[in-house]
């Protein structure tokens, strides 16, 4: 996953372009930039691996360099960037989330053109580059953001800094967020409404599928209207998005509430504590234990001061050790004792594998595990989630496995469907691999009601299989 972040200020925009590109950080680990327009000074850009530190400890000694009263940032979790650019539309950065699932198809295009890429990403061709190309080939930027609109299988939403505004484009059907914000003297765009409130900006306007607005210190202006259909992923309630973060007018931690609710109301497990397991379990286990009136307790705590990333370390091993050490279980809470715990999901399940024979370890009696959103079946065709790992790591792909022999598209409806034999099997196949008691997970329309916005307008393709390319 990326976010962005820019701002546009009748002064400067240094301050709020690192602060609000910082409230990103959730959303990448690798890979961060910064550009900043000034007539004196140009655009100046900087870009900094994140593999062994934060964004605000790699860019803030070099802030003094920055000037300017326009600029953005971005937080990756793959390509470098911003972009720079020089074409006949003139001088502009991009910063983009996407995910070009047809990237080779579209890169021999580019090379058939007889253009050149000067950037790489992961040893291929960068897709923010790639993005800036297509661009290019407009006679307008507008035209040229439908192009990429035209072009791109999968999704991809993107700021483009010029010399005297940020162009904002969301994607074409609105799978990843853009939103404005606004305080006296200049506006922001952003991924993350999170981003806003301590920087004194309010949530201005959330962007349509496919719009295109330009933004100034003035104001900002429809360059284009968007579209009637939306994809918005109801995965960034469930797990990309920040707590105090809204999306289309809907807050992620109420709609964690609601899930934990709509769990709650499924479960008669006895229990002697509810508990999410940290940081995007927590939400969904408040809204458990209100509906059930089960004591919420912290069975283990989180220790992050000196090893904040797990994956820090060069060696495979020395990474699962450390990321056993940031949770540390509390005997006091769990000798003996029932517990359920809430997370957002289940992807491959080693970690929980993990914390849950600690738990058990330190003398916890049940370990009940229940899941905020369906069983993820299908790998995610529209974002950077789980892009690097093969679907066959998928906990229900290793279970299918497990139970059929193999795994096989025509297998996969079968197994994604709450309620019959297969799914129940499949789940407890699950279950039994993780080393816990019970385990259930959302219901699909259980999770489209705690989220508040109709299932057409949601992409829920990881789990049933729906999708618009």
């Amino acid at each position: 996953m990326s976010g962005f972040f820019g701002s546009v200020s009748k002064s400067s925009c240094v301050h709020d372009v690192f602060y609000g590109t910082d409230y990103h950080s959730h959303l990448g680990t690798k890979r961060a930039g910064m550009v900043v327009y000034s007539p004196e000074g140009g655009f100046q850009r900087a870009i900094h691996s994140l593999e062994a530190g934060y964004f605000r400890t790699k860019f803030e000694p070099v802030l003094n360099e920055f000037s300017g009263n326009l600029g953005m940032g971005v937080i990756s979790d793959s390509e470098a960037q911003p972009i720079l650019l020089t074409s006949h539309l003139g001088r502009f950065a991009v910063a983009t989330v996407s995910r070009i699932n047809n990237i080779t198809e579209l890169e021999k295009r580019c090379l058939d053109q007889r253009r050149t890429f000067s950037e790489l990403s992961h040893g291929a061709i960068n897709p923010t580059e790639l993005v800036a190309m297509l661009i290019a080939e407009g006679d307008t930027i507008v035209s040229g953001i439908e192009n990429v609109y035209a072009l791109v299988k999968g999704s991809c939403s993107m700021l483009i800094l010029s010399e005297d505004s940020i162009i904002a484009a969301r994607d074409k059907l609105g799978r990843t967020p853009i939103v404005i914000g606004r305080k006296p003297g200049a506006y922001a765009v952003a991924f993350e409404t999170c981003a806003f409130p301590n920087m004194e900006y309010e949530t201005e306007k959330f962007l349509g599928p496919g719009e295109i607005v330009r933004i100034t210190a003035e104001g900002y202006e429809q360059l284009r209207k968007p579209n009637a259909e939306m994809q918005v992923c109801a995965f960034l309630w469930v797990y990309f998005g920040y707590p105090p973060s809204f999306y289309e007018g809907i807050n992620v931690d109420e709609c964690r509430f609601r899930c934990g609710g709509a769990l709650a109301r499924n479960d008669t497990t006895e229990a002697d504590f509810v508990a999410g397991v940290p940081d995007s379990g927590i939400g969904h286990a408040y809204g458990y234990s209100n509906a059930r009136g089960i004591p919420l307790k912290r069975p283990y705590a989180k220790y992050t001061p000196t090893w904040p990333r797990s994956f820090m370390p060069q060696s495979q091993q020395m990474r699962e050790h450390v990321a056993k050490m940031k949770l540390i279980p509390n005997e006091s809470v769990i000798k003996g004792k029932k517990g359920i715990l809430l997370d957002d999901s289940i992807v491959r399940g080693t970690q929980l594998k993990d914390n849950t024979r600690a738990l058990h370890d330190a003398g916890m009696k049940e370990v009940h595990m229940r899941i905020a959103c369906p069983p993820l079946t299908y790998p995610c065709e529209f974002l950077n989630f789980s892009r690097s790992r093969s679907t066959m790591e998928l906990a229900t792909h290793i279970a299918i496995k497990e139970l059929e022999g193999k795994v096989e598209k025509d297998l996969l409806e079968g197994y994604s469907e709450a309620g019959n034999g297969k799914y129940q099997a499949m789940v407890d196949q699950i279950r039994k691999r993780l080393g816990l008691t019970t385990l259930r997970f959302q219901k699909l329309p259980d999770l489209v009601n705690a989220i508040g916005l109709p299932k057409e307008k949601l992409c829920t393709h990881c789990w049933d299989g729906s999708s618009h390319f």
